[in-house]
């Protein structure tokens, strides 16, 4: 039997990186084969399928930013792999690779889905910026492509905010295996034994200027700890943080981790108290599932994805509100009461196994790749 073949096209970073690669480890590769279309920029590292082959791929000039320049060479070069190499689906990632591959899709008259993992328009809190981003999403609803959404609240806003009809809009919730074993640390542990812990670079969207506030405010009645994982080079506001910590005296209660191995990241999270995010808005964040799969209680805003996988009052509390004292309250409580943590914990860990194990939902994305095919 034929191989459906898909090529993803997209800006390959961070949570949309890890979904690439999940799928492409996961999925069934006897009945599909896969090609990469991503940036220049975009990380080296090689991706693998099912049984460790690496997987073909281009480089074309995918950048975040609007270039009018390069993102015509993008679609250019993209339609020319395309035509080339005939794929039976374009499914594109983020907001440019999603451009692109809609452009190449209407183009070649190839089946295309385009998964935003949160959508553009959220990354800014400048009015005009806003507007344009949200008007460029808007106005690729009209084409023939599918959207598919990583969480159900991401599949309300496409339908309800950016106008996508509803039967256009398909949705596959982000997933990870089981995390089955806990490997020895690689990096030398400069935090107390007992701490909690977020990951995400020092950003916008991350709001790490509230997570260093919340910290403050518990200090004020108990002693805490936050290690931050992931801050790197392109941590944006990492000088402003800093800053803050310093301001704060706050240098004896937050550790900032560079980038380290997954296993690492694993390991630290496994040991917390419990995990924290104050994200302005995600599409289904794969920290807070890694969390949850580790059986953490998590504290957590309400954004898309986040109000996802906590429920309050069951695995963790999902905050309404961009303030420190009500963020402070909730972990104080997890933090004292060792007996509802442990329930939280418990509750996290089984919402994970029925929702979010990639064993089982693997099958949905194999399911919408062969429904396109039949729709075509």
């Amino acid at each position: 039997m034929k191989k459906i073949k898909v090529a993803h096209i997209l800006h390959s970073v961070g949570g949309v990186d890890v979904s690439l690669r999940l799928i492409l480890e996961y999925i069934d590769n006897t009945r599909f084969e896969n090609i990469i279309i991503q940036g220049t920029r975009d990380v080296n590292k090689p991706y693998f399928d099912k049984v460790n082959t690496e997987v073909k791929r281009f480089r074309i000039p995918i950048f975040s930013e609007i270039s009018p320049l390069s993102d015509f060479k993008a679609i250019r070069l993209a339609y020319k792999i395309v035509k080339r190499e005939k794929p039976d689906i374009i499914h594109a990632h983020s907001a440019k690779g999603g451009v692109v591959g809609r452009i190449v899709g209407a183009l070649t008259k190839t089946p295309t889905i385009y998964s935003p993992h949160a959508f553009s328009y959220l990354s800014t809190n400048n009015t005009f910026k806003r507007s344009i981003f949200l008007a460029i999403e808007k106005f690729f609803t009209n084409g023939s492509s599918c959207l598919l959404a990583l969480s159900e609240s991401e599949r309300q806003r496409a339908i309800h905010e950016v106008g996508f009809a509803t039967e256009k809009v398909l949705l596959y919730n982000n997933s990870i295996a089981p995390i089955e074993h806990i490997q020895q640390l690689s990096i030398s542990k400069t935090w107390p034994e007992e701490y909690i812990c977020t990951i995400g670079r020092p950003s916008y969207q991350k709001n790490t200027e509230l997570l260093v506030n919340i910290v403050n405010e518990i200090k004020k009645t108990r002693s805490v700890h936050l290690v931050i994982m992931g801050v790197g080079m392109v941590s944006g506001d990492l000088d402003k943080i800093i800053k803050q910590i310093r301001t704060l005296g706050l240098n004896d209660n937050i550790t900032l981790l560079d980038w380290t191995t997954r296993e690492d990241v694993f390991n630290i999270v496994s040991k917390s108290q419990l995990y924290v995010s104050t994200s302005r808005y995600e599409g289904m964040p794969y920290s807070v599932i890694e969390a949850m799969a580790l059986a953490k209680a998590c504290v957590v805003s309400d954004c898309d994805g986040n109000r996802d996988l906590i429920t309050s009052g069951y695995n963790g509390y999902v905050i309404k509100e961009e303030n420190a004292e009500l963020y402070s309250a909730k972990i104080i409580r997890l933090l004292d009461d060792v007996n509802l943590n442990k329930k939280f914990s418990a509750q996290a860990k089984a919402t994970f196994l029925e929702n979010f194990n990639l064993y089982e939902n693997i099958g949905i994305m194999e399911d919408i790749y062969t429904s396109l095919i039949h729709k075509a």
